[in-house]
């Protein structure tokens, strides 16, 4: 496949089929993607990748204006959902070539459910699993789901999310500041804001 081939493919559908879970993350059934965020949306299985540069910068991404879920806002690295059969590790790795054309080692840090509504388009409500890595690879975004990308500090995005924090997505300010706190880490360093 070609750079342009990857840039323009498209990666998801809205009959793409999503794993639905309890709240203990036992598998309980399927539901295609776009039913699933209806209303207050029907609690799914996701994934949400943290890439840091050589420098521990955060690559984040604005999301494409096509999303019916917050578009045009700014986000972690990568998210998604596995799809049907596929393993986690498996579906974290696809995803990240898919949107980014990228490659990393990766580390899952931890789990955790939220739900959050985006006007009456509909809702999240997914239990995600957080995943971080390293990657000194130059992002190559796919432009059906990404609109822009860039570097940003760890101070710089703390700034940036408290000045402005309706620019960004919901699932992405609670995983930063879960990360912040509980796995400082992976910052390189631990964080002193």
């Amino acid at each position: 496949m070609n750079n342009l081939e990857h840039t323009n493919r498209v990666v998801s559908r809205d009959d793409e089929q999503l794993i639905l879970v309890d709240s203990d993350d036992r598998e309980i059934g399927f539901l295609a993607k776009a039913d699933a965020h209806v209303g207050r949306g029907t609690l799914h299985r996701a994934f949400s990748v943290f890439v840091f540069s050589p420098a521990g910068e955060l690559l984040v991404q604005q999301r494409a204006k096509s999303k019916p879920l917050w578009p045009g806002h700014w986000s972690n690295t990568c998210c998604s959902h596995p799809r049907l059969g596929e393993q986690m590790n498996d579906a974290v790795r696809r995803r990240l070539q898919e949107e980014l054309g990228l490659s990393a080692e990766l580390e899952f840090l931890f789990k955790f459910q939220y739900q959050a509504h985006y006007d009456l388009q509909g809702a999240e409500h997914e239990l995600c699993w957080v995943y971080v890595g390293r990657s000194a690879e130059r992002p190559r975004p796919n432009i059906q789901e990404i609109a822009a990308w860039r570097y940003v500090t760890p101070q710089a995005l703390l700034a940036e999310i408290a000045s402005a924090p309706e620019t960004f997505t919901p699932w992405f300010k609670l995983e930063w500041e879960r990360l912040l706190r509980d796995h400082p880490r992976v910052l390189g360093a631990p964080y002193t804001g």
